[in-house]
Protein backbone atom coordinates (compact mmCIF):
# COMPACT_ATOMS: atom_id res chain seq x y z
CA UNK A 1 0.00 0.00 0.00
CA UNK A 2 1.03 3.27 -0.87
CA UNK A 3 0.34 6.66 0.84
CA UNK A 4 1.72 10.22 0.99
CA UNK A 5 1.54 12.10 3.93
CA UNK A 6 0.20 15.95 2.46
CA UNK A 7 0.52 19.22 3.90
CA UNK A 8 0.10 22.81 2.15
CA UNK A 9 0.71 26.63 3.35
CA UNK A 10 -1.18 29.15 1.52
CA UNK A 11 -1.80 32.56 1.63
CA UNK A 12 -4.82 32.68 3.55
CA UNK A 13 -7.56 30.44 4.53
CA UNK A 14 -10.11 31.10 1.95
CA UNK A 15 -9.92 29.77 -1.63
CA UNK A 16 -12.73 31.32 -2.63
CA UNK A 17 -11.50 34.57 -1.40
CA UNK A 18 -8.51 33.93 -4.24
CA UNK A 19 -6.14 32.76 -1.57
CA UNK A 20 -3.86 29.95 -3.39
CA UNK A 21 -1.45 27.46 -2.07
CA UNK A 22 2.36 28.66 -1.80
CA UNK A 23 3.95 25.38 -0.33
CA UNK A 24 3.23 21.53 -1.25
CA UNK A 25 4.78 19.41 1.00
CA UNK A 26 4.65 15.29 0.73
CA UNK A 27 5.97 12.61 2.40
CA UNK A 28 5.69 8.72 1.15
CA UNK A 29 5.39 6.00 3.10
CA UNK A 30 5.29 1.97 1.37
CA UNK A 31 3.41 -0.53 3.11
CA UNK A 32 3.51 2.00 6.61
CA UNK A 33 7.21 2.14 5.93
CA UNK A 34 8.91 5.48 5.14
CA UNK A 35 10.71 5.56 2.13
CA UNK A 36 13.20 8.21 0.99
CA UNK A 37 10.60 10.13 -1.83
CA UNK A 38 9.70 13.19 -0.98
CA UNK A 39 7.91 16.09 -2.87
CA UNK A 40 8.62 19.85 -2.11
CA UNK A 41 7.56 23.10 -4.03
CA UNK A 42 7.07 26.51 -2.92
CA UNK A 43 4.58 28.60 -5.47
CA UNK A 44 4.46 31.31 -6.91
CA UNK A 45 0.70 32.48 -5.80
CA UNK A 46 0.39 35.57 -8.12
CA UNK A 47 -0.77 37.80 -5.24
CA UNK A 48 0.10 38.65 -2.12
CA UNK A 49 -0.07 36.92 1.30
CA UNK A 50 -1.99 37.92 3.83
CA UNK A 51 -0.54 39.13 7.15
CA UNK A 52 -2.31 36.57 9.54
CA UNK A 53 -0.90 33.90 7.41
CA UNK A 54 2.54 35.24 6.98
CA UNK A 55 2.60 35.19 10.92
CA UNK A 56 1.82 31.15 10.81
CA UNK A 57 4.17 29.72 8.04
CA UNK A 58 7.04 32.97 8.10
CA UNK A 59 7.19 32.50 3.99
CA UNK A 60 7.63 36.33 2.52
CA UNK A 61 6.66 37.67 -1.22
CA UNK A 62 9.74 38.26 -2.11
CA UNK A 63 10.93 34.97 -1.67
CA UNK A 64 7.76 33.29 -3.25
CA UNK A 65 8.02 36.12 -6.53
CA UNK A 66 11.22 33.65 -7.32
CA UNK A 67 9.55 30.47 -7.42
CA UNK A 68 7.71 28.50 -9.82
CA UNK A 69 3.95 28.92 -10.50
CA UNK A 70 1.60 26.13 -9.58
CA UNK A 71 1.08 25.53 -13.27
CA UNK A 72 4.49 25.11 -13.71
CA UNK A 73 4.87 21.85 -10.94
CA UNK A 74 1.30 20.56 -11.37
CA UNK A 75 2.32 17.51 -13.71
CA UNK A 76 5.08 16.21 -11.42
CA UNK A 77 2.79 16.64 -8.21
CA UNK A 78 0.03 14.82 -9.52
CA UNK A 79 2.61 11.96 -10.68
CA UNK A 80 3.69 11.90 -7.10
CA UNK A 81 0.34 11.46 -5.73
CA UNK A 82 -1.08 9.71 -8.18
CA UNK A 83 -3.18 6.25 -7.19
CA UNK A 84 -1.86 7.20 -3.41
CA UNK A 85 -3.92 7.55 -0.58
CA UNK A 86 -2.89 11.41 1.05
CA UNK A 87 -3.04 11.05 4.54
CA UNK A 88 -3.55 14.85 5.26
CA UNK A 89 -4.69 17.00 9.13
CA UNK A 90 -8.21 18.65 8.51
CA UNK A 91 -7.96 17.11 4.98
CA UNK A 92 -11.08 19.19 3.74
CA UNK A 93 -8.54 22.48 3.59
CA UNK A 94 -6.17 21.13 1.59
CA UNK A 95 -8.09 18.90 -0.51
CA UNK A 96 -10.38 22.01 -1.25
CA UNK A 97 -7.15 24.69 -2.29
CA UNK A 98 -5.42 22.01 -4.33
CA UNK A 99 -9.12 21.53 -6.06
CA UNK A 100 -9.17 25.12 -6.38
CA UNK A 101 -5.66 24.93 -7.88
CA UNK A 102 -6.42 22.49 -10.19
CA UNK A 103 -9.93 24.19 -11.36
CA UNK A 104 -7.96 27.28 -12.98
CA UNK A 105 -5.71 24.98 -15.50
CA UNK A 106 -7.24 23.09 -18.23
CA UNK A 107 -6.13 19.09 -18.82
CA UNK A 108 -5.90 18.28 -14.86
CA UNK A 109 -8.57 16.39 -12.53
CA UNK A 110 -10.70 18.77 -11.21
CA UNK A 111 -10.50 16.88 -7.69
CA UNK A 112 -7.75 15.39 -5.99
CA UNK A 113 -10.32 12.54 -5.46
CA UNK A 114 -10.38 11.57 -8.80
CA UNK A 115 -6.59 10.39 -8.50
CA UNK A 116 -6.12 9.59 -4.80
CA UNK A 117 -8.04 8.26 -1.65
CA UNK A 118 -8.02 10.90 0.65
CA UNK A 119 -7.68 9.57 4.32
CA UNK A 120 -8.20 12.86 7.69
CA UNK A 121 -5.78 12.12 10.53
CA UNK A 122 -8.31 14.68 12.38
CA UNK A 123 -11.31 12.84 11.35
CA UNK A 124 -9.31 9.81 12.99
CA UNK A 125 -7.69 11.36 15.99
CA UNK A 126 -11.25 13.06 17.00
CA UNK A 127 -12.86 9.29 17.12
CA UNK A 128 -9.95 7.70 18.93
CA UNK A 129 -9.52 10.99 21.44
CA UNK A 130 -12.93 12.37 21.66
CA UNK A 131 -12.99 15.29 24.10
CA UNK A 132 -9.51 16.20 23.53
CA UNK A 133 -7.67 18.63 21.39
CA UNK A 134 -5.91 16.54 18.58
CA UNK A 135 -4.03 19.72 16.91
CA UNK A 136 -1.29 18.55 15.06
CA UNK A 137 1.12 19.79 18.20
CA UNK A 138 -1.47 18.27 20.58
CA UNK A 139 -0.72 15.05 18.77
CA UNK A 140 2.88 15.31 18.87
CA UNK A 141 3.14 15.81 22.57
CA UNK A 142 0.61 12.81 23.14
CA UNK A 143 2.38 10.29 20.78
CA UNK A 144 6.05 11.82 22.08
CA UNK A 145 6.95 12.74 18.41
CA UNK A 146 9.65 15.55 18.59
CA UNK A 147 8.33 18.89 16.54
CA UNK A 148 10.84 21.33 18.41
CA UNK A 149 12.11 22.22 14.80
CA UNK A 150 8.56 24.06 14.40
CA UNK A 151 9.08 27.34 14.97
CA UNK A 152 6.63 28.39 12.00
CA UNK A 153 4.41 25.49 10.12
CA UNK A 154 5.83 24.40 6.96
CA UNK A 155 4.41 22.06 4.44
CA UNK A 156 7.53 19.28 4.09
CA UNK A 157 7.93 19.51 7.97
CA UNK A 158 4.68 19.17 9.36
CA UNK A 159 4.27 16.09 6.53
CA UNK A 160 7.14 14.30 8.16
CA UNK A 161 5.80 15.30 11.83
CA UNK A 162 2.40 13.68 10.52
CA UNK A 163 3.41 11.06 9.14
CA UNK A 164 5.57 9.89 12.71
CA UNK A 165 1.83 10.77 14.19
CA UNK A 166 -0.34 8.65 11.86
CA UNK A 167 2.50 5.33 12.45
CA UNK A 168 1.76 6.01 15.96
CA UNK A 169 -1.32 6.43 16.26
CA UNK A 170 -2.59 3.53 13.78
CA UNK A 171 0.29 1.06 15.48
CA UNK A 172 3.45 2.52 15.55
CA UNK A 173 6.89 2.44 12.84
CA UNK A 174 10.10 3.13 13.01
CA UNK A 175 10.73 7.07 13.29
CA UNK A 176 11.53 10.23 10.67
CA UNK A 177 14.47 12.19 10.77
CA UNK A 178 13.44 16.18 10.95
CA UNK A 179 16.60 16.70 10.14
CA UNK A 180 16.59 19.05 6.57
CA UNK A 181 19.41 19.78 4.05
CA UNK A 182 19.76 22.91 2.13
CA UNK A 183 17.38 21.77 -0.25
CA UNK A 184 14.47 21.62 2.38
CA UNK A 185 14.06 17.72 2.19
CA UNK A 186 14.69 15.45 3.99
CA UNK A 187 15.81 12.09 4.50
CA UNK A 188 13.76 9.34 6.01
CA UNK A 189 15.60 7.32 8.62
CA UNK A 190 14.10 4.22 10.20
CA UNK A 191 14.77 3.43 14.00
CA UNK A 192 13.05 0.10 13.66
CA UNK A 193 14.83 -2.79 15.61
CA UNK A 194 15.21 -6.17 14.89
CA UNK A 195 15.01 -8.61 17.40
CA UNK A 196 16.08 -12.32 16.94
CA UNK A 197 13.29 -14.24 18.28
CA UNK A 198 14.19 -18.03 16.98
CA UNK A 199 13.64 -20.01 19.70
CA UNK A 200 11.48 -18.07 21.99
CA UNK A 201 7.77 -19.28 22.75
CA UNK A 202 5.35 -17.14 23.56
CA UNK A 203 2.37 -18.60 25.68
CA UNK A 204 -1.24 -16.87 25.02
CA UNK A 205 -3.22 -16.16 27.72
CA UNK A 206 -6.83 -16.37 26.74
CA UNK A 207 -9.88 -14.57 28.59
CA UNK A 208 -11.44 -16.52 31.04
CA UNK A 209 -15.25 -16.59 30.75
CA UNK A 210 -15.38 -14.03 34.18
CA UNK A 211 -12.92 -11.62 32.16
CA UNK A 212 -15.44 -11.67 29.66
CA UNK A 213 -18.31 -10.89 31.39
CA UNK A 214 -16.88 -8.49 33.04
CA UNK A 215 -15.27 -6.56 29.88
CA UNK A 216 -18.95 -6.78 28.94
CA UNK A 217 -20.07 -4.88 31.86
CA UNK A 218 -17.65 -2.40 31.43
CA UNK A 219 -18.54 -1.93 27.31
CA UNK A 220 -21.94 -1.31 28.45
CA UNK A 221 -21.03 1.39 30.98
CA UNK A 222 -18.97 3.18 28.55
CA UNK A 223 -21.35 2.91 26.09
CA UNK A 224 -23.80 5.13 28.01
CA UNK A 225 -21.38 7.72 26.98
CA UNK A 226 -21.56 6.75 23.57
CA UNK A 227 -20.72 3.68 21.66
CA UNK A 228 -17.14 2.50 22.56
CA UNK A 229 -14.67 1.85 19.29
CA UNK A 230 -14.26 -1.69 19.86
CA UNK A 231 -18.00 -2.12 19.31
CA UNK A 232 -17.76 0.04 15.52
CA UNK A 233 -14.96 -2.32 15.14
CA UNK A 234 -16.63 -5.72 16.07
CA UNK A 235 -19.33 -4.44 13.69
CA UNK A 236 -17.15 -3.74 11.20
CA UNK A 237 -15.31 -7.17 11.33
CA UNK A 238 -18.45 -8.95 11.26
CA UNK A 239 -19.93 -6.98 8.02
CA UNK A 240 -16.59 -7.35 6.33
CA UNK A 241 -16.78 -11.30 7.50
CA UNK A 242 -20.37 -11.48 6.11
CA UNK A 243 -19.50 -10.19 2.58
CA UNK A 244 -16.60 -12.28 2.19
CA UNK A 245 -19.17 -15.17 2.63
CA UNK A 246 -21.34 -13.95 0.23
CA UNK A 247 -19.44 -15.14 -2.87
CA UNK A 248 -19.06 -18.83 -1.63
CA UNK A 249 -22.22 -18.88 -0.48
CA UNK A 250 -23.94 -17.98 -4.00
CA UNK A 251 -21.66 -20.84 -5.52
Amino acid sequence: MRQVVLDTETTGLEPAQGHRVIELGCVELVNRRPTANRFHRYINPEREVDRGALEVHGIENEFLANQPKFAEVVQEFLAFVKGAELVIHNAEFDVQFLNHELRRLPGVPQDMRECCGVLDTLALARKLHPGQRNSLDALAKRYSVDNSKREFHGALLDAQILAEIYLAMTGGQGKLSLETGDSGAAAAVSTEQRIDRRGVELTVQMATAEELRLHEVLLAAMAKRGKPIWRDMDQQAAEAAARAAEPAAAA
